[in-house]
């Protein structure tokens, strides 16, 4: 299944003196400040709703005869600001001293996760886990710690259920159109999105990175819908969950493996590496070959140095919780992939392993993130 790679929206033009709205709706911080999300509701309560309280959307949708109206009403300008006062108010703030110390140095976190539900208007989340993941990106702003997460931009999100007339519940996958939501491209200074390159099974697939910023710091999304991309390697980041083994195993590739590559490629320099639930455990991996790469390191020594600066949460030690893969389906995506750790492929799989010598045991991602 293929998605739309660019479509031509007509945007009505904003004046000057409504500017604020662009920057206040380019930034989740909304979300959690009740003036700014009342300030987008009053420019058309019904139109709020509709979009999923998306005020970039919101903006998009407004006739120009609504834009000048704007623009003229006294009491929305006040309004607007002094949300946006607030709103330079809290970005200005400087580090707290409580959380780093006084003559600490600013560290950089660098958060994986495969859902983050940051907010109703950006549906790339399923329900426990990306409620988890956006309350941490979230309570990681107010705190002043420098955390960036990194996950991916699915076209089709997660399901939507409904109800037909005879009571039945049915499934929906409405496509979601990134140029209507609170979400950059991430561009270098030619103008041309930034791109990384990875070799999915036998394919190089390309990746393009977006941006959302979530009030100090940002998300990083991943999204293999690109042109020149064949279907296959278009639809990875297709839907959340969704498709078999091979599927997922493809998704975790670019989430680990291709996430470590676009902070390298937009010059993040994490010291810290979180990851949330063992979907994105491929990242440890990865950063094993970088640092053996870089610095000439034996793999031994690479893999303490990741330990010492990785950290690991699950929240869901069930087996339905956690995805493992055959050792044949591994052999296909990851023979080639160890000999670039400097290890044998049967080393590899033992990392996710229980029992790293038992040949019949399949590859748990939970396993190979605690070891």
């Amino acid at each position: 299944m293929t998605f739309p790679i660019k479509t031509i929206d007509v945007k009505p033009k904003i004046p000057k003196v409504l500017e604020p709205l662009k920057e206040l709706a380019y930034n989740l911080w909304f979300i959690w400040n009740h003036e700014a999300t009342e300030l987008f509701r009053r420019i058309n309560p019904e139109l709020w709703e509709k979009s999923r309280k998306n005020p970039v959307e919101l903006l998009y949708r407004l006739s120009q005869e609504e834009i000048r109206a704007l623009a003229h009403d006294e009491g929305f300008i006040a309004h607007m600001e002094r949300v946006h006062h607030e709103f330079r108010r809290y970005m200005s703030e400087l580090i707290n001293d409580k959380v780093f110390g006084k003559h600490r140095r600013r560290f950089q976190v660098a958060y994986f996760t495969a859902e983050c539900g940051v907010a109703d208007c950006l549906p790339i989340y399923s329900g426990g886990l990306g409620i988890l993941s956006g309350d941490h990106l979230k309570s990681a702003s107010d705190l002043n710690l420098p955390v960036c997460g990194v996950s991916l931009a699915y076209q089709k999100g997660y399901f939507r259920q409904y109800l037909t007339q005879d009571g039945w519940q049915m499934e929906t996958y409405p496509v979601n159109r990134f140029n209507m939501m609170p979400m950059t491209l991430v561009r270098g200074e030619d103008g041309q999105p930034i791109m990384i390159e990875l070799k999915v099974r036998d394919q190089k697939v390309k990746v393009q990175i977006w941006k959302v910023n979530v009030g100090r710091f940002c998300l990083f999304l991943l999204d293999t819908n690109v042109e020149g991309n064949s279907d296959w390697a278009r639809d990875i980041t297709s839907q959340l969950y969704g498709g078999d083994h091979d599927m997922r195993i493809r998704q975790e590739i670019v989430l680990g493996i291709g996430g470590v590559r676009a902070l390298a490629a937009l010059g993040v320099e994490a010291d810290v590496f979180h990851i949330n639930e063992g979907h994105s455990a491929f990242a440890l991996m990865e950063r094993i070959r970088d640092l053996r790469e870089k610095y000439a390191l034996n793999f031994n020594e690479a893999l303490e140095f990741v330990r010492a600066t990785s950290v690991f949460t699950t929240h869901t030690p069930v087996p339905a919780g956690i995805d493992v893969f055959h050792p044949d389906l591994m052999r296909i995506y990851f023979e080639e992939y160890a000999k670039s750790l400097g290890i044998s492929f049967e080393v590899f799989l033992g990392f996710g392993r229980q029992e790293p010598r038992n040949k019949d045991e399949w590859f748990c991602m939970a396993v190979l993130a605690l070891r």
